[in-house]
């Protein structure tokens, strides 16, 4: 197996920023040390920003990535705290997946914090989702509480193994997942990245599941 060098990361990072196209005219620097990928400069939205980070862990030989990237809103993106709260007002009503009548938000300075409660851990991660992108946003803090019915742990390991035995290349073979009350922490080696959310996404589904500690490492194939 052919270990990449600190240097051939950061090579590989920056060109996979250029590549997005997401990110055209960034402003981006690529620091690695072991594996560790340290992103800093400026951007001009919380949604190139968040871009910035997933272009960095695709690529191979990354394991963590710190992102310490700046969001400077430009004028054409400037937008006030009211617009920007009438614009998540409705573009949590408008999502069909999250239950709007449940979820406040708040904005200060371009940054929007969301609160309530919610039945399961993907719709907390959806409203968050839904409101990233908007033209204005600075940042999101995800303040909602996952509701947390009597379900035994043992339950919970149970629903989420069977969901991952039905996926055609057996994940729940490879995946080791802890279950403390309803905080679940996934463990093991998967193929890709792609394979990576699927599995966090079978786990966000589940009730009882209010927290997700994520674990898993993408296994290179030279």
């Amino acid at each position: 197996m052919n270990i990449k060098t600190d240097e051939l990361i950061r090579d590989d990072v920056l060109a996979e920023l250029r590549w997005d196209t997401r990110l055209e005219e960034t402003e981006v620097g690529v620091t690695v040390s072991r594996g560790i990928v340290t992103l800093t400069g400026t951007v001009a939205s919380y949604a190139e920003k968040l871009a910035a980070q997933d272009a960095a862990h695709r690529v191979k030989g990354v394991l963590d990535v710190a992102n310490d990237i700046q969001v400077i809103r430009s004028a054409g993106l400037a937008r006030t705290d009211t617009e920007i709260a009438r614009a998540v007002r409705h573009t949590l009503e408008w999502d069909v997946f999250v239950p709007d009548e449940h979820i406040q938000s708040t904005v200060s300075e371009g940054w929007v914090t969301l609160e309530g409660e919610v039945e399961t851990y993907s719709q907390r991660e959806d409203a968050v989702h839904a409101v990233r992108n908007l033209a204005g946003v600075a940042g999101v803090r995800n303040l909602i509480v996952v509701e947390q019915p009597l379900i035994e742990p043992e339950e919970v390991r149970r629903v989420i193994e069977d969901a991952l035995e039905r996926r055609a290349d057996r994940l729940a073979d490879r995946i080791r997942i802890s279950v403390d009350g309803g905080q679940v922490i996934l463990s093991g080696k998967v193929r890709s990245s792609a394979e990576k959310r699927a599995v966090i996404g079978a786990v966000s589904h589940t009730r009882g599941v209010f927290s997700v500690k994520d674990h898993l490492m993408v296994q290179s194939h030279d």
